[in-house]
């Protein structure tokens, strides 16, 4: 434990860290993923019993997570293995935090790639997309990413594109959480909600509302199954950015006078609240265009070129839209290095800046691969969704409702009928439902990504995402 302590920087205020941890927690997903989920598993029936896992299952956990790391003062890894010895426990339990640790970094790896497309997508769109159509806009992203015609000269291009994106992160990170982390997302994140009104405005004006209200919004539960639960439980749970020790970190910079229980519920709020709205910004201007709201990264780069090419003022509000996607993918990206470079920054000998370039050049090293060879990119998402992700937020969450004691956090959230109902969920609520993801996300990601046919009854629950061709 020899250099090793509490830290020293703190939240400004009250403020920078609600923009920091919605900065976090609104990303890339709640764009292509969340209203895309909502469509096509119940649309307004998906969207209550998502709210429902919300309130259950995803704020509890972020609740325990920003407790544990205000109580502890350390970063995630340290921090689980010092309130493991204030217990008496075993400092094994550390080992849910590395997993964390390890998946938001192997995460971050392929995040940058995403955001270096949307960079260049970025930059592209100032070009405009007129008269694009489909085909063309398909094999314009094919010869973005280095699939189509000059794969050489492309992936060169996307490769100094990421070295910019994770060149930023690292100035970021590296000057600090109140001259870096705070400043920035103090900065992008108003802007960001500022850039979110006016796409949704420009989108409502030219695009087919109605459509996308019904597509989003109508109950269909006739829709209804389990993999509808599954998904519901998966977005919230991911969604929100528990279960990486990325909100352990962000906790231990609270200052004592952030109440915790309300700060939760504003963030959590306000990524549910963007989910929703970003389907506004995206899907009234994919169905005027006539174009099929696929999810993924296609809606993004294959079809919203064409939705904006086909609509009069498309090209202004592409650079507009492209820019937004971006702004959540900073925030979120720099939130994700945070998680590696606290760790290193508590070892002796180590500088900030020094671990932010560590880990930045690591990412690099490892996002080029990616760029090469994508296949390794689909690999690495598998890997972190469907089991990475939920087996560190299992385990975080057995540790904090089954490891700590009640008293452990009760100065941390109080001692209220708040105290008991969270005491409670934790045990008996939260850790079930993520062994659900776990076992069921897995085994679904396995049929749908590597058409592994699974056994009738799991076949029965989650549906056939993928069928054997016929010889």
């Amino acid at each position: 434990m020899a250099g090793v302590g509490r830290k020293t920087d703190t939240w400004s205020s009250r403020f920078g860290f609600i923009m920091a941890a919605v900065g976090s927690s609104v990303g890339l997903g709640n764009f292509w993923r969340f209203p895309y989920t909502a469509g096509e598993e119940g649309g307004g029936a998906f969207i209550m019993i998502y709210l429902f896992c919300v309130l259950l299952i995803g704020l509890p956990l972020l609740m325990a997570e920003y407790a544990m790391g205000r109580k502890s003062g350390m970063s995630a890894i340290e921090g689980f293995q010092s309130l493991a010895r204030a217990e008496s426990k075993s400092q094994n339990w550390g080992i849910a935090t590395w997993i964390g640790t390890l998946t938001a970094f192997f995460i971050s790896t392929f995040y940058v790639v995403i955001s270096a497309w949307l960079l260049a997508f970025f930059v592209q769109s100032f070009g405009g997309y007129s008269g694009m159509d489909a085909a063309a806009s398909g094999q314009n992203f094919n010869d973005m990413i280095g699939q189509g015609e000059h794969p050489l000269r492309s992936k060169w291009y996307i490769l100094f594109l990421l070295a910019c994106f994770i060149g930023a992160n690292v100035f970021v990170v590296g000057r600090g959480v109140k001259g870096g982390i705070e400043r920035a997302s103090t900065i992008l994140m108003p802007a960001f909600f500022v850039m979110l009104v006016i796409v949704v405005g420009f989108a409502v004006m030219n695009g087919d509302t109605a459509r996308a209200a019904a597509f989003i919004l109508e109950p269909k539960w006739e829709d209804v199954g389990f993999g509808t639960f599954l998904a519901a439980l998966g977005q919230a749970f991911f969604s929100i950015g528990v279960g990486v020790g990325l909100m352990v970190t962000y906790g231990a910079y609270l200052s004592r006078d952030t109440n915790i229980p309300r700060s939760s519920l504003i963030i959590v709020g306000s990524d549910t609240l963007v989910a929703m709205i970003a389907g506004f910004a995206i899907f009234p201007i994919v169905f005027a265009a006539g174009l099929d709201p696929a999810g993924g990264p296609s809606l993004f780069f294959v079809s919203m070129p064409v939705a904006f090419g086909a609509i009069p003022g498309g090209g202004i509000f592409a650079t507009v839209f492209f820019a937004l996607a971006l702004f959540a993918a900073f925030t979120s990206a720099i939130s994700l290095m945070e998680v590696s470079v606290s760790w290193l920054e508590e070892r002796q000998g180590v500088t900030r800046f020094g671990a932010a370039l560590g880990i930045g050049f690591s990412m690099f090293m490892i996002g080029a691969a990616y760029v090469f060879s994508l296949e390794y990119l689909d690999f690495m998402d598998f890997m972190t969704e469907g089991l990475l992700l939920p087996l560190g937020g299992l385990l975080t969450a057995t540790f904090a409702g089954w490891v700590l004691s009640r008293e452990m956090l009760t100065s941390e959230l109080g001692e209220s009928t708040l105290m008991n109902a969270w005491r409670f969920t934790m045990r008996w609520v939260v850790p079930p439902f993520i062994a659900i993801i776990l076992v069921f996300g897995f085994m679904d990601k396995i049929q749908d990504q590597y058409h592994v046919p699974l056994p009738g009854v799991m076949t029965k629950l989650l549906g056939p995402n993928w069928i054997p061709p016929v010889d």
